[in-house]
């Protein structure tokens, strides 16, 4: 039996090419690939234009999984919930013997799925809703306040993962961040290769700011009014990136102008907060950077079929490390 393809990991800055790239090596390794997308907004239906969700074009050209796969009124999807259908699916496209290539996406989600879920306590509703209703300031000086270390990783507006932190150390006393310390101590799985692309902090604003324009000329406004009017967006959804300033708009809280050049500050800011996050990989064994602003999309697909084969034929444990 021929040995399983590895996962190829794509990382990088939002608005960085990462589908693109997806897609061309999807069409371009041996045997072919499928693109497991790890965009924790990209699994609600309907929300496509936002979540940069591959278009149906883009969707013809290789097959995509775990996208449109929820309502995004339904705020029970999670990190668990994911992982363990990512796991299904690589067994199956493997079972094709093809390349699963995840496209990320979410940290929460890349982490998960290279180092694992910690063991956290279930969820307390009661607490939930006493969190939810403090002012995002309160909320953020709370987080603060216990967990120090865990305030520097998360987003000051992800509410989501700022009411877990603090629901975590409320109910064990324990600091999320130290629960989660793994993340940095433990191997990383070893059937992965990570292809990752950087680009310098002016380029990828360039790229940032040209993406909100065209999602707003792609009907961005009309997309979130729908979603906003129907009732179909339920508070994991509405806090997504770009749906939270255009529903604040639509409820009048700010004009539309400001909603969308919050749009492109708070993108610019997530994506610097990816770039730090993402040099901790750079000293993965079986992973390979590309200056991408330096080179052609053709060029970057011809460099990472290079290295991918490469790196496959490394041995795993031999040279494993914490990255």
């Amino acid at each position: 039996m021929a040995e399983a393809k590895p996962v190829i990991l794509i990382l990088g800055p939002t608005a960085g090419g990462k589908t693109s790239l997806a897609i061309s090596l999807a069409n371009t390794l041996p045997g072919r690939g499928e693109c497991i997308c790890a965009d924790s907004m990209q699994v609600y239906r309907g929300m496509d234009i936002g979540t940069a969700k591959p278009t149906p074009e883009e969707q013809a050209q290789a097959r995509h999984h775990l996208i449109d796969i929820a309502d995004p009124s339904d705020d029970g999807f999670s990190v668990d919930t994911w992982l363990s259908l990512a796991e299904k699916i690589i067994a199956e496209i493997r079972g094709r013997d093809r390349y699963p290539i995840i496209v990320g996406g979410t940290n929460l989600y890349v982490q998960a799925f290279l180092f694992g879920l910690f063991e956290g306590p279930e969820p307390d509703v009661t607490l939930r809703e006493r969190l939810r209703g403090l002012a995002e300031a309160d909320l953020r000086a709370w987080l603060e306040r216990v967990d120090p270390v865990g305030a520097e990783r998360i987003h000051p507006h992800d509410q989501k993962r700022t009411i877990r932190a603090i629901e975590v150390y409320e109910l064990t006393g324990k600091r999320l961040s130290e629960l989660q310390v793994q993340w940095t101590d433990s191997r990383p799985r070893e059937d992965v290769i990570i292809i990752g692309l950087d680009y310098p902090t002016e380029a990828i604003n360039r790229r940032i700011n040209a993406r909100v324009k065209g999602m707003i000329d792609a009907g961005l406004v009309d997309e979130v009014r729908r979603l906003h009017e129907s009732g179909a967006i339920g508070r994991q959804a509405s806090e997504a990136l770009g749906y939270k300033q255009l529903v604040e708009a639509l409820e009048g809280s700010i004009s539309e102008e400001e909603a969308i050049e919050q749009i492109k500050i708070r993108t610019r800011r997530f994506a610097k907060q990816q770039r730090t996050w993402l040099r901790k990989f750079r000293a993965h064994p079986r992973s390979t950077w590309f200056e991408a602003e330096q080179l052609t999309p053709q060029e970057i697909v011809n460099k990472a079929i290079t290295s991918i084969s490469e790196l496959a034929s490394r041995p795993q444990s031999a040279s494993q490390k914490t990255p």
